[in-house]
This record gives C-alpha cells, sequence and structure tokens, in this order.
C-alpha cells in the first residue's frame, strides 16, 4: 500500500500534505511553487510509492465551482497524464484556509508565523488529506 498525497493548488504555490506509507497520520510535507509541482510531484512519486493523488475542489457556499476551479480543472488533467498509474481523488476545499489559519490560531503560533502563506497551504493540505482518510475510512464501515 502506497502513501496518499494531497495537493492544495493555487495560482502562486501549493501546499503539499502526505501519509505515512501505512496511510495513518496525514502530516503537512511542504509548499511549493505552482510553476514547479509537476518536478516535485515526479521527483517525489519517484523516490516514495504514492497511489493516491488527492487534489482540492474549490466551491462556494452554494456548492458551485469557484473562480479558482478554472485553474485546478487544467491542472487534474495534466495530473492525470502525467500519473496515469495514480488515482486522483477530488476533495471540498471550502474554508480549509480559514480553518488552517484558525488552527494556527488555537496552536499557539505567533502572528508573524500565521502570516506565512505557504504555512497556511501546507496546513490546508493536510486538511484537505484528513478529509479524504475520513471519507474512506467511513466507507470502510
Amino acid at each position: 500500500m502506497g502513501r496518499i498525497l494531497a495537493i492544495d493548488y493555487g495560482v502562486r504555490r501549493c501546499g503539499i500534505a502526505v501519509t505515512d506509507p501505512q496511510r495513518i497520520i496525514a502530516s503537512g510535507l511542504t509548499t511549493v511553487e505552482t510553476p514547479r509541482i509537476m518536478d516535485f510531484l515526479t521527483d517525489y512519486c519517484s523516490r516514495e510509492v504514492v497511489d493516491t493523488l488527492v487534489v482540492g475542489e474549490p466551491k462556494h457556499w452554494n456548492n458551485t465551482p469557484s473562480e479558482s476551479a478554472q485553474y485546478i480543472e487544467p491542472f487534474v488533467k495534466t495530473l492525470a497524464q502525467r500519473f496515469p498509474d495514480k488515482e486522483i481523488k477530488r476533495v471540498d476545499e471550502r474554508f480549509t484556509s480559514k480553518i488552517a489559519f484558525q488552527a494556527m490560531i488555537d496552536g499557539g503560533l505567533k502572528k508573524k508565523k500565521r502570516q506565512d502563506k505557504a504555512l497556511i497551504d501546507e496546513v490546508s493540505a493536510t486538511l484537505i488529506l484528513q478529509t479524504y482518510m475520513s471519507q474512506i475510512d467511513n466507507t470502510n464501515k
């Protein structure tokens, strides 16, 4: 069984989170500048066994795609072409940035660290991954 890797895709940078090999724990991995995301994923997947790629799906509160969907859909298509052996899943990412920011406050991070947008993206990717893991856990019960 391989890892699950989640991506919080953004126009400037992408937050990345990954599970441990046993798929028990979701952890933030890094943040990558968007133009370098495919190179990063290719390198990471050559070093680690990854079975599933999870990409956040941005939606409005009324369940319609948000404006950023126009950037993410081409990325998901490219991802499927580049990694045909990987399962690609989408997860609703509504409010992940706000939840990530609040989690940072609750965790006691200082204001300067909370202003680090790259860290927010990484935490958001972790939340996307945790959401996906909860969904698959609930379907296996």
